[in-house]
Protein backbone atom coordinates (compact mmCIF):
# COMPACT_ATOMS: atom_id res chain seq x y z
CA UNK A 1 0.00 0.00 0.00
CA UNK A 2 2.78 2.57 0.80
CA UNK A 3 4.50 1.56 -2.40
CA UNK A 4 1.34 2.29 -4.31
CA UNK A 5 1.07 5.50 -2.73
CA UNK A 6 4.63 6.61 -3.04
CA UNK A 7 3.94 5.65 -6.97
CA UNK A 8 1.22 7.73 -6.95
CA UNK A 9 2.49 10.86 -5.65
CA UNK A 10 5.40 11.07 -7.99
CA UNK A 11 3.11 10.24 -11.08
CA UNK A 12 0.97 13.05 -9.78
CA UNK A 13 4.57 15.39 -9.03
CA UNK A 14 5.70 14.34 -12.51
CA UNK A 15 1.87 15.15 -14.48
CA UNK A 16 2.03 18.27 -13.05
CA UNK A 17 5.43 19.77 -13.68
CA UNK A 18 4.57 18.55 -17.47
CA UNK A 19 1.33 20.38 -17.50
CA UNK A 20 3.14 23.55 -16.20
CA UNK A 21 5.61 22.70 -19.31
CA UNK A 22 2.97 22.57 -21.82
CA UNK A 23 2.26 25.33 -24.97
CA UNK A 24 -0.87 26.96 -24.50
CA UNK A 25 -2.71 26.48 -27.02
CA UNK A 26 -6.56 27.24 -26.01
CA UNK A 27 -6.24 30.81 -26.03
CA UNK A 28 -9.03 33.22 -27.22
CA UNK A 29 -8.57 34.38 -31.12
CA UNK A 30 -8.94 37.49 -33.00
CA UNK A 31 -8.20 38.19 -36.45
CA UNK A 32 -6.27 40.48 -37.39
CA UNK A 33 -4.87 41.90 -40.90
CA UNK A 34 -1.48 43.82 -41.82
CA UNK A 35 -2.11 45.12 -45.36
CA UNK A 36 -3.78 42.23 -47.31
CA UNK A 37 -2.49 39.37 -44.99
CA UNK A 38 -4.94 38.02 -42.18
CA UNK A 39 -3.09 36.56 -39.22
CA UNK A 40 -4.98 34.25 -37.05
CA UNK A 41 -3.72 35.07 -33.30
CA UNK A 42 -4.17 33.99 -29.76
CA UNK A 43 -4.56 36.83 -27.36
CA UNK A 44 -2.69 36.64 -24.35
CA UNK A 45 -4.47 39.44 -21.73
CA UNK A 46 -3.77 38.26 -18.53
CA UNK A 47 -0.89 38.27 -16.54
CA UNK A 48 -0.60 34.45 -16.58
CA UNK A 49 -1.57 34.26 -20.03
CA UNK A 50 1.19 36.64 -20.70
CA UNK A 51 4.12 34.93 -18.99
CA UNK A 52 3.41 31.54 -20.90
CA UNK A 53 2.89 33.17 -23.98
CA UNK A 54 4.39 31.26 -26.95
CA UNK A 55 6.73 29.44 -24.67
CA UNK A 56 7.03 25.30 -24.97
CA UNK A 57 5.48 25.59 -28.50
CA UNK A 58 7.42 23.43 -31.29
CA UNK A 59 5.57 24.66 -33.95
CA UNK A 60 3.15 27.69 -34.96
CA UNK A 61 1.89 27.90 -38.29
CA UNK A 62 3.01 30.72 -40.81
CA UNK A 63 -0.38 33.52 -40.41
CA UNK A 64 -0.62 32.59 -36.90
CA UNK A 65 0.95 34.48 -33.90
CA UNK A 66 -0.31 35.68 -30.16
CA UNK A 67 -1.46 38.80 -29.08
CA UNK A 68 -0.37 40.47 -25.62
CA UNK A 69 -2.80 43.08 -24.73
CA UNK A 70 -2.01 45.04 -21.52
CA UNK A 71 -4.18 47.15 -19.87
CA UNK A 72 -2.64 50.66 -20.57
CA UNK A 73 0.03 51.56 -22.77
CA UNK A 74 3.81 51.30 -21.03
CA UNK A 75 7.39 49.97 -22.61
CA UNK A 76 6.88 46.74 -23.14
CA UNK A 77 10.02 44.19 -22.98
CA UNK A 78 9.75 40.82 -23.90
CA UNK A 79 12.51 38.02 -23.69
CA UNK A 80 12.67 34.34 -24.77
CA UNK A 81 12.96 31.92 -22.09
CA UNK A 82 11.51 28.08 -22.32
CA UNK A 83 10.57 29.44 -26.08
CA UNK A 84 11.95 27.44 -28.71
CA UNK A 85 10.65 29.22 -31.72
CA UNK A 86 12.44 32.34 -33.39
CA UNK A 87 10.12 34.89 -33.12
CA UNK A 88 9.48 38.81 -34.17
CA UNK A 89 7.97 40.78 -31.71
CA UNK A 90 6.13 43.89 -32.99
CA UNK A 91 5.71 46.48 -30.92
CA UNK A 92 2.17 47.93 -31.82
CA UNK A 93 0.53 51.42 -30.77
CA UNK A 94 -3.32 51.71 -29.75
CA UNK A 95 -3.93 52.63 -33.34
CA UNK A 96 -2.45 49.63 -34.33
CA UNK A 97 0.98 51.36 -35.97
CA UNK A 98 3.33 48.88 -35.45
CA UNK A 99 6.36 51.21 -33.24
CA UNK A 100 8.99 48.66 -33.99
CA UNK A 101 9.79 45.07 -34.59
CA UNK A 102 12.58 42.82 -32.89
CA UNK A 103 13.82 39.48 -33.94
CA UNK A 104 14.26 37.34 -31.37
CA UNK A 105 16.39 33.97 -30.61
CA UNK A 106 14.96 31.09 -28.89
CA UNK A 107 15.83 30.05 -25.50
CA UNK A 108 17.50 33.44 -24.30
CA UNK A 109 17.12 35.98 -21.48
CA UNK A 110 18.04 39.07 -23.51
CA UNK A 111 15.76 42.14 -23.77
CA UNK A 112 13.62 43.17 -26.64
CA UNK A 113 11.74 46.09 -26.01
CA UNK A 114 9.53 48.30 -27.29
CA UNK A 115 10.63 52.25 -28.89
CA UNK A 116 7.79 53.67 -27.14
CA UNK A 117 4.59 52.96 -25.12
CA UNK A 118 2.69 50.46 -26.40
CA UNK A 119 -0.40 48.41 -25.37
CA UNK A 120 -0.02 45.41 -27.73
CA UNK A 121 2.47 43.25 -28.81
CA UNK A 122 2.00 40.83 -31.73
CA UNK A 123 4.60 37.87 -32.02
CA UNK A 124 5.30 35.77 -35.29
CA UNK A 125 7.45 33.06 -36.71
CA UNK A 126 10.63 34.96 -37.28
CA UNK A 127 11.05 36.14 -40.89
CA UNK A 128 7.15 36.80 -41.65
CA UNK A 129 7.59 40.76 -41.32
CA UNK A 130 9.81 40.91 -43.78
CA UNK A 131 8.44 38.20 -46.00
CA UNK A 132 5.58 40.29 -46.17
CA UNK A 133 7.06 44.15 -46.37
CA UNK A 134 5.65 44.77 -43.13
CA UNK A 135 7.91 47.39 -40.86
CA UNK A 136 7.85 49.73 -38.53
CA UNK A 137 4.95 52.43 -39.49
CA UNK A 138 2.66 49.64 -40.68
CA UNK A 139 -1.05 49.94 -39.64
CA UNK A 140 -2.55 46.20 -38.26
CA UNK A 141 -6.41 46.26 -38.67
CA UNK A 142 -8.53 44.44 -36.15
CA UNK A 143 -10.99 44.15 -33.42
CA UNK A 144 -8.64 45.76 -30.63
CA UNK A 145 -7.30 48.67 -32.38
CA UNK A 146 -8.88 52.00 -31.81
CA UNK A 147 -10.54 53.24 -35.10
Amino acid sequence: MKKLLITLLCWAAASASQAQNAPQMDLPRVKLSAGMYLIDTQVASTPEQREIGLMFRQQMPQNEGMLFVFGSPAEQCFWMKNTLLPLTAAFVADDGSIVNLEDMKPQTTDSHCSKKPVRYVLEMNQGWFVKKGIKAGTKLGGEPFAK
